[in-house]
Order: C-alpha cells, then sequence, then structure tokens
C-alpha cells in the first residue's frame, strides 16, 4: 500500500472556539483508539484534505505529532463537511493497534467492460459500491476489484462470492449478495404480447359500457 503521512500538533482550543482556527487554516481532529485517551489535534487544511484525498477511510495513515518521536497509525474514522462550501470541519482518526483487526468500508472498483452492455443488449446496474470487511492493519487493501468481462449475457450478475478477495481478509456480507448486474433493455415478445393484450381489453371496456348502457336505455323505453 502506498505510505501516507500527515503532521498534526496538540490542540487546546475546544468548543465553539474552533471557528478561529478553522478561519487561520487549521482542521480540528480528535484521535482515539483502545487503550488511548482521546486527544485533541489540529492539522493544516490542505494538508488534511490531500490526506483525506488519497487514503479514504481504509487507508493507514502515518500521523507524525509535532513534539513526539515515533508517528502512530491511524485510519479516518469519520469527517465532517460544509454543507454549503464543502470545506473540511472535522476529522475522527482511530489509531490501530498493529498487532489486532480492524473493520474498515473498501471501494469496490469495476474494471473492463460487459460483452452485454457493449452489445447494447442490456445495461449494467451496480448494487454496492463499498464492501465491509476485516483484517489486520498490515493486510489492509486500498480497493477490491470488480470485473465486468464475466458479465457476458443479459440478466447475469456477480455476487460478493465471486470476488477475487485475499484469503487473510474476512467479508462481512452475505456471499449470495449482488454486487453488479446486467438488465436487459429488451422485453421478451411473450411480455409484449400480454401488454398489447391489456391494452387492447382497456380500450374495449368503455365500449362495452356504452354498448351496455344503450341496452339498458331501449329496454326502459319498451316497458
Amino acid at each position: 500500500m502506498e505510505k501516507i503521512e500527515l503532521q498534526a500538533e496538540p490542540r487546546t482550543v475546544i468548543g465553539k472556539q474552533v471557528r478561529r482556527l478553522r478561519r487561520e487554516g487549521w482542521v480540528p481532529a480528535i484521535l482515539y483508539g483502545p487503550g488511548v485517551e482521546n486527544r485533541p489535534l489540529q492539522i493544516r487544511a490542505r494538508e488534511a484534505e490531500e490526506a483525506l484525498e488519497r487514503a479514504g477511510t481504509s487507508h493507514l495513515i502515518s500521523l507524525h505529532i509535532a513534539g513526539e518521536k515515533k508517528p502512530v497509525q491511524v485510519l479516518v474514522r469519520d469527517y465532517q463537511r460544509d454543507v454549503i462550501h464543502r470545506n473540511l470541519l472535522h476529522l475522527d482518526l482511530y489509531q490501530v493497534q498493529m498487532t489486532k483487526v480492524v473493520t474498515v468500508d473498501v471501494p469496490l472498483v469495476l474494471v473492463g467492460e460487459s460483452p452485454a452492455v457493449e452489445r447494447g443488449e442490456a445495461v449494467l446496474i451496480q448494487a454496492r459500491e463499498t464492501l465491509e470487511i476485516e483484517c489486520l492493519p498490515t493486510d489492509l487493501i486500498d480497493a477490491i476489484e470488480v470485473d465486468l468481462a464475466q458479465l457476458t449475457e443479459p440478466e447475469q450478475q456477480i455476487t460478493v462470492a465471486d470476488l477475487a478477495i485475499p484469503a487473510n481478509i474476512r467479508v462481512l456480507a452475505d456471499p449470495d449478495e449482488p454486487v453488479v448486474l446486467t438488465s436487459p433493455t429488451w422485453v421478451p415478445e411473450e411480455e409484449e404480447a400480454e401488454e398489447e393484450v391489456a391494452v387492447e381489453v382497456e380500450e374495449a371496456e368503455p365500449e362495452l359500457v356504452r354498448k351496455r348502457k344503450e341496452e339498458a336505455e331501449e329496454e326502459e323505453k319498451e316497458t
């Protein structure tokens, strides 16, 4: 995996005062994890954005804290953005223990082309964009590839069980759950015929009602 490093400083400003930090180009963060105390930190906004873009929430980051000799290994567990300007507002950093299993969501990356889609016989539907996995921090992967070349015909699917996943990674999802599938772009002739019959019946019904109404009126005149 690509090595990603990030610089941070201890933070003394808390509460509503963090607005001043943001105006000065900092992103407030919290470092937490098993067996460690929660530590407020601050990170330069540009560096935080770059690290988040490269690491996402499934890639280890070597976090260097000012005044400390050794970096700690962290995962981005959560982050908040301004809903209007999309500026990064806060980072939650989880300090991992390298000998203990972690759970992360790994992105699914579609590769190749589906022959059925290329021929115009089907459209591609992606049912999942991420997959939750469990493994040691040293075994983390950036993404899981989904080979679309397997989808040669309409109404085919690739399930979780079909994915090529290393043996040292445990997937926390139903093996039979679809990841991507092909939906046909045409309607079978039998279904078309049924639809035509249904339309004919619907069109005939008003005429039938009108005819029965006229017959009833004629009967009233005769009586």
